[in-house]
Order: C-alpha cells, then sequence, then structure tokens
C-alpha cells in the first residue's frame, strides 16, 4: 500500500496551529505529519458537523491530535465530551495531555479552557457509607471488630476496608482512581453505593457528596473526560447521565461496540436475588417470605436449563420462575413504597428489587432485539441467566454520534483494508464521504438551508505514524504448522516458540485465545529456556507487565486482557507470538446470535461479524510491538490459516505494514542479529 502522505495544500489552521506548536515545543518535540494532519481534519468535522473515523497508529500523537482543535473551540455553548475504554488513558489525559494543552491555549490565543472527569456513581467513595450510615452487608467486615495479637484486621478484606475508611478522611476527590493502594472489587464496594443506593439530598452528607461535587464540576466545565461505559448507558436511553454537548470524541474506539453491548447486558442470579431478599428483610417489608419462595423456584428452575445461549423457544419452568420473580419483587417494592427516603437499609432494598424487577420484566417480554444465554455456576453453585441486546448499532448512531459531531479515533479501525466494517458496527450505513470537510457555511442553499443533514456524513482517515514498520518489524506467519485444533497446544507450536525466543533471547509477549493454551505454553516453554517465563495466571496483571518491562530477558505469557493496553517499548519486547487468529469462540451467545441475524438477512455472517472482530482483536495484538521509533522484533503468527483460507488477505490488510515471510529461518536469523547487536552495544 502506499505511503499516506498529507495534502500540501491544506495546512492546520492558524490557531489550532499555534496551539499544537505550543504544546510540541514545550514537550521538547517536532512537528509530526500525522498529528498535524489530525488536528487539521478533526477541527474540520468539529466545525462542520458529521462523524470522522480517524485510525491514528501508535507514535501519532492522537491524544494531542482531537485535544488542540476542542481547545480551540469548547465552551460553554459547545462542550466537548472525551471517552476512553481505559483507567490509564482517562487518567493520562486529566493528570497530564488536558492542562498542557489548556496551558498552552491560554498562552497563545488567551481562552481559559475548564475541565473535569465524569464516571459512574459508584467510583466515588460514600462519606455516609463509611460514616457507618449503611447496613454492612458483607459478613467479614464483622472481622474489623475482631482484632489480632498485633491489632491488625483479621481478614484481608478487612484490612483493606479499613486503609479504604482512613482514605476517606483524608481524599479531596473521593475517586477510586486516586487510591495510591490496591483495593479489591469486593472492598470498594464496602465504601461505595450506586447511584439508586444514593440518599441524595436526604443524606446528612449530601453538602460533601463527592459524587454530587464531580457533576456539578462536569456541568460547568468546557471539556469532560469520560468513559465508555457512560456512553453505553447514554446509548441505552440515559442520556441526561452526560450534560448536553456539541462534540464527542470517542478514544480507543474499537473498543466501543463492546462496552455499550456490556451497559446494556443484565442478569439474575440466585446471588443477586439473595441480596435483594436480604435487604428487604433489614427494610422490614411484610411480604418477603413469599420473594424467597421465588427465589427458591428460579433456582430449581435454572438448574435444569443447559448452559448456553437459548436459542428457541423459552423453557416453560424458566419463564413460570422469571414470572414469578418478577412479580414477587413488585410486590416487595410496593410494601416499602412510602417509607421515608432517608433510610439507608430501605434504600438499598429498593435499589436491589428495582433492578431484580426491571431485568425479569425484560427477560420475560424477550423479543428477537435480545440474546438470553445461561452462565455457569457463579460463587453460589447456581447458574445465573442473561440478557443482552442482540444490535447496538443502531443506538451508538441515534444517540450517541449523529446528535453531535463525532470523533472515533484508534490505532485498529482500518479493516481488511476498509473502514465500512467498522462503520457498520456503529450503525454508519450511508456511503463515506469522500471529499475533504467542507465547512459548515458552505453546505447551505440559496435559501440558507443544509443541502445535506450533516449528521449523515461519515468519513475515515488514516493519518500516518512516525515508525517505519516495514523497516522496523517482520510479520512471520507458520504456514509450515498444522491448523489449530482443540486440545493440548501440539508439540510443533511449541518447537516454534522455543526456537523463536532462542534467537530473541527471550524478551517474548506470548498471547493466546485461551488461558489453558498460555498455561501450558508457558509451562512447556520454561524447561527449554533459560529465562524467566511468566504467566499471567501467577499473579496481579500489572506486577506481572511491570516485571516484564523491567528484565528484558523475561517474557511473559497471557490472554485477551495483554493483546490491548500494554505499551511495552525497548528490548523487554522484541518478539511477539500469537497463537491463534483470535475468532470469537463457536459457543459465544452474543457472537452466535449477530452471526445468525447477518446471515438471516442475506449476508455473510461470518465476514461482517467473526472475521471484522478477529481482524480488529488481531491488529490490537499485533501493535504490542512496535512502540517506538527505536523498537525493533518480530510478529510471529503460529495460525497458518493466515496464509491458507482466502480470508488471510483480510486479516492482513488489518495490520500494520511490516515485512512478512513464512519462512522461520528469516525471522530466527533476525532476531539473531538483534540479540547479536545488543550485545555488541
Amino acid at each position: 500500500m502506499p505511503p499516506l502522505t498529507p495534502p500540501a495544500a491544506e495546512p492546520v489552521p492558524e490557531p489550532d496551529q499555534r496551539i499544537l506548536a505550543a504544546v510540541v515545543g514545550a514537550l521538547g518535540g517536532s512537528p509530526r505529519p500525522g498529528q498535524q494532519r489530525m488536528v487539521r481534519e478533526v477541527g474540520a468535522v468539529m466545525d462542520a458537523g458529521g462523524t470522522l473515523l480517524v485510525q491514528a497508529g501508535t507514535g501519532t500523537g492522537k491524544s494531542l491530535g482531537y485535544l488542540v482543535p476542542a481547545a480551540g473551540r469548547a465552551d460553554a455553548n459547545n462542550r466537548v465530551v472525551i471517552s476512553t475504554a481505559t483507567i490509564a488513558l482517562q487518567r493520562q489525559l486529566m493528570r497530564k495531555d488536558v492542562p498542557l494543552v489548556s496551558a498552552a491555549a491560554r498562552a497563545t490565543n488567551g481562552r481559559e479552557i475548564t475541565a473535569a472527569a465524569l464516571k459512574g456513581w459508584q467510583n466515588y467513595v460514600c462519606r455516609n457509607k463509611v460514616d457507618g450510615g449503611y447496613p454492612d452487608e458483607e459478613p467479614t467486615l464483622f472481622d474489623l471488630a475482631t482484632q489480632t495479637d498485633a491489632g491488625a484486621p483479621s481478614s484481608e478484606l478487612g484490612s483493606q476496608v479499613m486503609k479504604l475508611r482512613s482514605w476517606a478522611q483524608q481524599t479531596d476527590t473521593g475517586d477510586r482512581d486516586d487510591l495510591e493502594f490496591t483495593a479489591s472489587d469486593r472492598a470498594w464496594r464496602q465504601v461505595s453505593v450506586t447511584k439508586n443506593e444514593c440518599l441524595g439530598s436526604h443524606c446528612r452528607f449530601f453538602e460533601e457528596c463527592f459524587a454530587r461535587l464531580a457533576r456539578e464540576q462536569a456541568a460547568e466545565a468546557d471539556l469532560i473526560v469520560t468513559n465508555h461505559s457512560m456512553l453505553g448507558l447514554m446509548a441505552t436511553g440515559n442520556e441526561g447521565l452526560i450534560p448536553p454537548h456539541g462534540v464527542v470524541v470517542i478514544d480507543e474506539a474499537h473498543e466501543l461496540v463492546d462496552r455499550v453491548t456490556s451497559a446494556a447486558s443484565q442478569q439474575i442470579s440466585v446471588r443477586s436475588l439473595m441480596t435483594a431478599s436480604k435487604r428487604a428483610r433489614q427494610a422490614g417489608a411484610a411480604s418477603i417470605g413469599s420473594f424467597d419462595s421465588t427465589v427458591d423456584a428460579f433456582a430449581q428452575a435454572i438448574v435444569a436449563v443447559p448452559e448456553g445461549r437459548i436459542r428457541d423457544e423459552f423453557p416453560a419452568s424458566l419463564a413460570a420462575a422469571v414470572e414469578a420473580v418478577r412479580d414477587g419483587a413488585r410486590q416487595v417494592l410496593s410494601d416499602l413504597r412510602g417509607d421515608d427516603q432517608g433510610n439507608a437499609s430501605t434504600r438499598l432494598a429498593r435499589a436491589s428489587l428495582t433492578e431484580v424487577f426491571e431485568v425479569a420484566e425484560r427477560v420475560a417480554a424477550a423479543s428477537g432485539a435480545d440474546v438470553l444465554w445461561v452462565s455457569p455456576a457463579g460463587p453460589d453453585s447456581v447458574p445465573a441467566l442473561n440478557v443482552a441486546p442482540l444490535d447496538v448499532s443502531s443506538a451508538i448512531a441515534g444517540r450517541v454520534l449523529r446528535p453531535r459531531s463525532a470523533i472515533l479515533t484508534s490505532a485498529t479501525l482500518f479493516l481488511g483494508g476498509k473502514f465500512e466494517p467498522f462503520a457498520r458496527g456503529i450503525g454508519l450505513w450511508d456511503p463515506q464521504q469522500k471529499a475533504p470537510w467542507p465547512r459548515a457555511s458552505s453546505r447551505l442553499d440559496d435559501e440558507g438551508r443544509p443541502l445535506e443533514p450533516a449528521a449523515l456524513r461519515w468519513r475515515g482517515e488514516r493519518v500516518e505514524t512516525p515508525f517505519s514498520y516495514s523497516r522496523q518489524g517482520i510479520l512471520y506467519v507458520a504456514r509450515e504448522l498444522p491448523p489449530p485444533a482443540a486440545g493440548p497446544v501440539p508439540a510443533g507450536h511449541i518447537d516454534a516458540i522455543v526456537e523463536l525466543m532462542l534467537a530473541a533471547g527471550g524478551r517474548t509477549l506470548g498471547l493466546f485465545t485461551s488461558r489453558r493454551a498460555a498455561v501450558e505454553a508457558a509451562q512447556a516453554v520454561r524447561a527449554r529456556v533459560p529465562w524467566p517465563v511468566l504467566s499471567q495466571d501467577e499473579g496481579h496483571l500489572g506486577e506481572l507487565v511491570r516485571t516484564f518491562a523491567g528484565d528484558e530477558e523475561t517474557s511473559l505469557f497471557g490472554t485477551r486482557s495483554l493483546w490491548q493496553g500494554i505499551d511495552v517499548p525497548g528490548d523487554s519486547c522484541r518478539l511477539v507470538i500469537i497463537d491463534k487468529i483470535p475468532f470469537a469462540r463457536p459457543d459465544d451467545p452474543i457472537a452466535s446470535a449477530r452471526i445468525e441475524q447477518v446471515t438471516r438477512a442475506g449476508g455473510n455472517g461470518f465476514q461482517v461479524v467473526s472475521l471484522a472482530s478477529a481482524a480488529l482483536a488481531l491488529a490490537q495484538g499485533v501493535g504490542r510491538l512496535i512502540r517506538s521509533d527505536s523498537d525493533r522484533g518480530v510478529v510471529a503468527i503460529l495460525d497458518p490459516r493466515v496464509a491458507s483460507k482466502s480470508y488471510g488477505s483480510f486479516l492482513v490488510r488489518s495490520l500494520p505494514d511490516f515485512w512478512r515471510t513464512d519462512d522461520r529461518r528469516v525471522a530466527v536469523s533476525a532476531l539473531g542479529r538483534l540479540q547479536a547487536a545488543a550485545r555488541t552495544d
């Protein structure tokens, strides 16, 4: 594919150019053509409306690519919302990038930009709960009163909760992201509440509420940094969660569909029913005995249903049990009606019962718009019933994108050499706008009316990365290996991994499509290489990644959580091994339902759903190799289907433009040269 070069006739608009130059100068960097082009394109769509997809590879500096034009345009009348998929990027934006760009805007054009973070209610510590205003719900919290001889709590959970309670007295934000120690989700639940559990204006700490104060700041800010989960809630109809805004920027956009699907998914489990029952009993509900009977009936009904997707008619016994849960929850809610809104026990009970009622009602009325499945047994040894939307594309387009100017960016949006596969997944079915974005004024007819609705326009742009992938990396596809099959990792795959790792001197990130394969491969390889090989099942992911990055000869094997978001530049990651094409599992309920939906409509479900999803995940995995302009190395894909199947070309076109080979000797030789060069340095 020919290199992408920005049109020389379209310079960055002067105000944006001054801000960008000031930021780059403050960072001690130099101008990047891809970043300049992104600033120009993003600014144009912010002015003209429509949706822009921007593939910006690693090293482009894409956060500045959208923050600079935002800084020149965001104000109270045209608020900009930026959404991320990861806490790490949200933190980077709020603590580093936004203050830097804001300072540059103030210095260059005198504009003051205010910014605020916006997260879900449960991300903030609840002062009332910490102060004992809510009943303790975890039995292990009683350990807090049972001290050991040394004066410490007698459980890890108790220790974490005590640290959280101490931190809550000192923090200025109450934001979980500001913690300087690790606290489990279970511990955090003991100091936080959901929006529905909050006492609101009835709370004695209302004026000091961290979550409320964060929302007040967001309502006054020119720029809001939020996350995809909040966008997911917005897409499902909760549009008031985010203050009105004229522009949305979605970074890490490759995760948007999954996050929106997750936000719109719900579950009924025996554990959630028992929690609701316990809370209702604490609140003094009169009909709780009857509700307990529906919980028992649900438990008996669901264990009789096979795990997996419910494809055909909903089992009658389970349907009856769900309806009974719905009716029972409604009755208990009626019992609690009229009680004091400031009563924490009543508020907790209402929150749990309302959630149970809503999910049960949704399942009872489920149509072809939802996917239903029974998941494996959880902590209570009983399976759970799940419901998720079959399609979220219309919700994303209708509620998130088209009401405003929208920019979606990631390193992996250009799938199979096109933007259309990703665009379809977010509801952009209209033809792509090929011409450059016009200014808004040029789209008016003689009577001042728009020639076409700006909301229907979308365009995709690839901006160039400073990296030279064809010179910095090799893509080796193991055509000689047998196709993957169920069962243990084949001996031939282990031999290939060992040979490549020996040539690389360790320094390997192994990406596997299953935990079992990652663990098996790590165990087998350890006996044959002289360097440490870490497995993802051996500890906390963050600690494992830090060890991998800090010791150049250490290798790390893991599953999907390592395929994206891991940034390890330098010689610690010289070889990336991928065991298989990351197709969704055949028994994945949502993927299988979406494939069938496309097929029924006359399309190719495999290409539209499976292949596009696999290409995106594969591109993310391959992208772990080159993280700086000095990185060199090899990506080894041990799945011969990339070379032998007709769809392999689609996958390859979705990847960076590495130099390609199917000869292992070439890959081994290149790694050996890198290793020899490292020894002489």
